[in-house]
């Protein structure tokens, strides 16, 4: 009886402690990220890379790893970046399968790297990229940047894949999930553009110019707004 009493005693540490870290961790790539401080992410990679049997901090790596290819390299040494994110998300989700955000993660760098495979092997991680970000808004229903990456993917792939209908009923709940979300107007002002729905679409890239920027996307919003701006000088 002592020794089980031990044993789940030290489990319990051990959760908190994990626990900790990767709340410690996850706040820090997520200002990292915000402000696109180059050096501080690699070294928060050179960090993450040292944690291989907690599913929460792979996935953190995993998604560091793809916004630092999306933002902090040059266009030659993204696919390579956003490989390893997937072998890494892969990795996660293998160990922890009902982590939603894991599934996000590895989703999300399915999605980058697709872009740059051909189109037969694109189609075919797009099959992947569907299942594992569905099972994060499965197994997450909150996390608002899953819906973002699916209403991007029924917009953006070529027809018949495509389906404006369900991409915006994606990116406007993830919108509702998350109002503050700047990038989230944006891409639907993009969405209503390729729709044909002009008066939409200048709605949208005024709200973003309008907006205040979201604490956690503060450069990807600095972004947003500048992209809106031109976006309304083409729509005039």
């Amino acid at each position: 009886m002592k020794k089980i009493i031990i044993i789940l005693l030290l489990l319990f540490v051990f959760s908190i402690i994990f626990g900790q870290t990767f709340t410690k961790l996850y706040t820090e790539f997520k200002i990292i990220n915000s402000y696109h401080k180059t050096d501080d992410m690699k070294k928060l990679l050179e960090t993450l890379s040292s944690y291989t049997d907690d599913a929460s901090v792979l996935a953190i790596y995993c998604n560091a790893l793809t916004e630092y290819a999306n933002w902090g390299v040059e266009k030659d040494k993204k696919e390579q970046i956003y490989e390893k994110a997937v072998e890494i998300g892969k990795k996660a989700v293998e160990m922890d399968p009902n982590n939603g955000y894991a599934h996000y993660a590895l989703g999300a760098a399915i999605g980058r790297l697709a872009q740059y495979k051909g189109i037969v092997s694109s189609l075919f991680m797009l099959g992947d990229f569907d299942e594992h970000i569905s099972k994060a808004i499965k197994l997450d229903p909150k996390l608002y940047t899953a819906y973002i990456a699916m209403g991007m993917r029924y917009r953006d792939v070529p027809w018949p894949l495509n389906n404006y209908k369900k991409s915006e009923e994606f990116l406007l709940k993830a919108a509702a999930i998350e109002p503050n979300y700047v990038n989230a107007y944006y891409e639907l002002g993009i969405l209503y553009k390729t729709w044909k729905k002009y008066d939409k679409a200048k709605e949208m890239f005024n709200k973003v110019i309008k907006m205040p920027l979201h604490p956690d996307w503060v450069e990807q919003g600095k972004e947003s707004k500048e992209l809106s701006k031109k976006e309304l000088e083409n729509l005039k």
